[in-house]
């Protein structure tokens, strides 16, 4: 999940801070280095508690948007970029 934050942040270079104020992610080990960001940037990160969705409302509420189409357990590289959009 880092090296993904890595390239976004290459990418999106000095606007970075405005484009991204805050993560709120679970507590999976993918995420156990991201609070690293709140070091290298202004992006605040919050864990939410386990097994609270509502702690994650919009992040919940677009899992359910996108299994209206995809599947859970599907994978996603099955899709085209146009399918998903």
């Amino acid at each position: 999940v880092m090296k993904a934050f890595d390239k976004l942040r290459e990418y999106y270079g000095s606007k970075w801070n405005q484009i991204f104020k805050s993560i709120t992610t679970d507590n999976g080990s993918e995420f156990a280095d991201l609070s690293d960001l709140e070091q290298v940037s202004k992006i605040l990160v919050y864990y939410a508690h386990p097994y609270t969705s509502c702690d994650k409302g919009s992040v919940e509420r677009h899992n359910g948007l996108i299994r209206r189409y995809i599947p859970k357990g599907d994978r996603m590289d099955k899709y085209s970029v146009e399918d998903i959009a």
